[in-house]
């Protein structure tokens, strides 16, 4: 049976600022995180439509991985919404099924208040290969983690 894990994560900078950095990220996350990716390459597709495949390659600070494989299953721009499942790495070791769901929204500002940024309702939906398996709580606390200094990047680039 699947389990799902949903986060919400409110940023500073405007959704389409977020949204194109997060379009960009086989490109920014290894240059804005050194620490946790080696590279990312698209090795299947354009790149930013569905049925684009995607490898990463992670660094020794990652705890169980050195790469995944992942799989463009949703592209929509104009909804700011990307899902994609893992497909190849030690993650598909660990569960039979692995996907994740971003979408990137703009903040309901204050009344009286400009821009207040956005908000990213990020969802993890996964089936553990038995029942040994840990729930993946590291790749929750990451995207968090991530999010949050990607927007601390883009308030200052």
């Amino acid at each position: 049976m699947a389990s799902k894990v949903e986060l919400v994560v409110e940023v500073k900078s405007p959704a389409d600022k977020l949204w194109a950095a997060l379009r960009d990220s086989t490109e920014l996350f290894p240059k804005i995180f050194p620490e946790q990716y080696k590279s990312i390459e698209t090795v299947e597709g354009d790149g930013k439509s569905a049925g684009t495949v995607r490898l990463l390659k992670y660094t020794a600070a990652v705890p169980m991985l050195t790469f995944a494989k992942e799989k463009l299953e949703v592209a929509d721009d104009e909804n700011k919404v990307v899902s994609y499942s893992v497909v190849d790495g030690e993650l598909v070791d660990f569960y039979k099924n692995f996907n994740i769901t971003l979408k990137v929204a703009p903040a309901k500002a204050a009344e009286g208040e400009a821009g207040a940024g956005a908000v990213v309702n990020w969802a993890m939906e996964f089936d553990k290969a038995n029942d040994q398996v840990p729930d993946p709580d590291v790749i929750k606390e990451t995207a968090t983690k991530t999010f949050h200094d990607l927007d601390d990047y883009l308030l200052k680039n």
